[in-house]
């Protein structure tokens, strides 16, 4: 694909992320698949796109000295000059002239003679003075978020749950590329044999400490690769294969995943089950249920039932004490993701996290009756926030006192996490920053006797 029309792309897909609410992961994974673009191709839209998402705010506060007499701009206009210039200064094998010129054509295109001008004279006066720095910013909070371009109400809220250092930490985590994470299904491949297979094929992996299943992928491009094609790997983030090996499954057990799209934990369910039991599945989504039927046929496991439900609404579909485990991932504000969808710190707001905990704790009231007594439920999200996590549990235990954490669960944790700063009586939270994962919290309960 011809440069131009890439970096066009790239600014139809921001103009789209930014200005319309769309999911960067999925538009960019359409828009790939779409052009059929080559690997190399593919990976620098991915880099423009989410790089210029990741940066937003920090070239804002940047380029307001060169636009500051401009009164209105285009949303387009504005998106530009912030891809523009995220090239120009964290691309480093992308000259500045092929940018500019580029940049110009683009908004000859798209407006007229007068945008061009204006884009062309705000690019060559960043090339010419340089970018300003925060050193300006007195309030270390508001400095943390422009910096790393994240909302001064989130940064805000986890210096007052975390402190000052974590939240930093967290938030410049953030902005760096997350490693490619793989789980094998052990029924059809071992790790050893994936490991050795794809080291032959060039590709430089390593093994998690999370998950005796999963494998890090730091060179290589996995989703091309026959072990996954045919569906002897997935690719799982490691804190997300945490999940199935928390929940001390046993083979021929039945497990109810109350939030299964779109199947990761499933699957993972299922291969620790020995694709044996029976695993019941559902999803809000008919059409997210089917990602997880999908995704159970990839991987050639026969245990799953997946079905569109509002899994508030299960004690109308099966008997109380029916599951040997339940997992209730629930659906969360996803603030531990932003290294794979940086959108979100953008489109989420602070009541969204109130609105959603509402959901969470209506979800759990709904389906603990479903668990045998002396069953295990884990309960996970993709954030790191105390209200949705920590508090969640809190108001859990005090509602239902046939329940608790289960006692073994800090113990059977890898030893590798036994230290994680973000352990706590109530579960594990997991920070971006301390083993280059996602974000995430889960704990067990065990339902007594």
């Amino acid at each position: 694909m011809a440069k131009y029309v890439l970096r066009e792309t790239a600014l139809t897909l921001l103009t789209r992320i930014g200005e319309q609410g769309g999911f960067s992961h999925v538009l960019l994974d359409q828009e790939i698949n779409k052009q059929q673009l080559s690997r190399q191709d593919g990976g620098l839209l991915t880099e423009i796109v989410y790089g210029t998402l990741q940066r937003r705010d920090l070239i804002d506060y940047q380029i307001q000295p060169f636009i500051a007499k401009q009164k209105k701009i285009k949303p387009w206009i504005r998106w530009l000059l912030y891809m523009s210039v995220y090239q120009m200064n964290y691309l480093e094998r992308v000259p500045d002239h092929a940018v500019l010129h580029e940049a110009v054509e683009i908004s000859k295109k798209w407006g007229h003679k007068g945008i061009s001008s204006f884009v062309n004279g705000v690019l060559r006066n960043v090339q010419r003075k340089g970018l300003r720095g925060t050193d300006e910013i007195k309030d270390p909070v508001e400095r943390i978020a422009i910096e790393t371009s994240h909302p001064l109400w989130l940064v805000k809220r986890w210096v007052d749950q975390y402190g000052i250092d974590t939240t930093r930490d967290m938030c410049e985590a953030n902005n760096h590329h997350l490693p490619m994470a793989i789980r094998v299904q052990p029924l059809r491949i071992s790790r050893e044999e994936a490991m050795d297979v794809l080291s032959e094929d060039g590709f430089k992996v390593e093994e998690s400490v999370f998950s005796s299943q999963g494998l890090i992928v730091s060179e290589g491009h996995i989703l091309k690769h026959p072990l996954f094609t045919e569906g002897k790997v997935t690719v799982q983030d490691q804190s997300s294969m945490l999940v199935a090996e928390m929940m001390d499954l046993t083979p021929g057990q039945s497990v109810l995943d109350a939030c299964s799209a779109p199947g990761g934990k499933t699957t993972h369910i299922a291969e620790k089950l020995e694709d044996s039991g029976r695993v019941t599945a559902y999803d809000l989504h008919e059409k997210k249920a089917k990602l997880v039927t999908k995704k159970a046929a990839q991987l050639q496991l026969s245990s799953i039932t997946a079905s569109q439900a509002d899994s508030r609404k299960l004690q109308d579909l099966h008997e109380p004490e029916t599951f040997d485990r339940i997992l209730m991932d629930a659906p969360c504000s996803g603030l531990g993701v932003l290294r794979g969808k940086p959108d979100i710190k953008y489109h989420k707001k602070e009541e969204d996290i109130f609105s959603l905990r509402s959901i969470q704790d209506d979800l759990l009231d709904h389906v603990a009756p479903l668990l045998k007594t002396g069953g295990k439920m884990v309960y996970s999200t993709c954030t790191v926030d105390r209200h949705e996590n920590e508090e969640a549990v809190q108001h859990f235990l005090q509602t239902h006192p046939e329940f608790e954490v289960d006692p073994a669960f800090h113990e059977e944790l890898p030893e590798t996490l036994q230290q994680s700063i973000g352990k706590s009586e109530l579960g594990l939270q997991l920070f971006p920053q301390e083993w280059d994962t996602d974000g995430f919290f889960l704990v067990r309960f065990v339902k007594k006797g």
